[in-house]
């Protein structure tokens, strides 16, 4: 387990892209939550035949396609 001195020296380190996030409040939330959907998808079809199937899936299901005029 980690002491409170590796937390300082990973922060320290990490202190330009800490400081970033509270500056430009940009994080990967949106990428994770795509990239979980995905995996639901991928998960649902109990995998593709090719990965054409697969894209036309992720489109379909993340793209927010309305198929009624």
């Amino acid at each position: 387990m980690g002491t409170v001195n590796d937390v300082a020296i990973l922060m320290n380190a990490n202190l330009e892209r800490i400081l970033n996030c509270f500056t430009h409040h940009i994080t990967n939330a949106r990428a994770e939550g795509i990239n979980s959907k995905i995996a639901l998808i991928e998960k649902m079809a109990c995998g593709y035949r090719n990965k054409g199937h697969l894209k036309t899936a992720i489109y379909f299901r993340c793209g927010n396609l309305q198929l009624y005029p």
